[in-house]
């Protein structure tokens, strides 16, 4: 906000002790800034700059009477597609492809074949074969409850 936006008697968002909190500005500060009343709790604080000022907390009718808190709607999120088509991750995808696959693939090939069929992309990272790896050697430290088998080096099938 600026200097010239603030009215005393006025309500506004500020950012006290690193919460936002509704203060009302009691009077100018002769040190600079102003002298406000946190609202909800009711203490006394001092807003030095403009700048901790986040905006208008309450409209003022025209008689001047302040009226209800202006609250911020959220619109909630619809999903578009259904709740059946989940989107696969990417140890779901990669278990998916193996299971399609007759014979054991590497890392590269399972991101490959998952990307493909559209059951899984990156998100945008630039090493996604080797996070998938990762995530191979985590699942095959659980020993015979893993899901996947290594069947040479860097190669990999899933447990039947």
């Amino acid at each position: 906000m600026k200097k010239t936006d603030v009215k005393i008697g006025g309500e506004y968002y500020a950012k006290v002790t690193n919460k936002k909190v509704v203060v009302r500005i009691d009077a100018e500060n002769s040190s600079g800034g102003w002298d406000a009343t946190n609202l909800s709790t009711n203490k006394k604080v001092r807003v030095k700059t403009a700048g901790r000022l986040q905006g208008p907390a309450r409209t003022t009718a025209s008689d001047g009477e302040p009226t209800q808190r202006v609250k911020k709607r959220v619109a909630k999120k619809t999903s578009e597609s259904p709740a059946t088509e989940k989107k696969l991750s990417c140890v779901k995808a990669a278990i998916k492809v193996l299971e399609e696959s007759s014979e054991p693939l590497n890392t590269q090939e399972m991101i490959a074949a998952m990307t493909d069929a559209g059951y899984w992309t990156s998100p945008g990272g630039k090493t996604p074969h080797a996070t998938l790896y990762s995530a191979i050697l985590r699942d095959l430290g659980k020993g015979n409850e893993s899901r996947f088998v290594k069947t040479e080096r860097g190669r990999f099938t899933v447990r039947s």
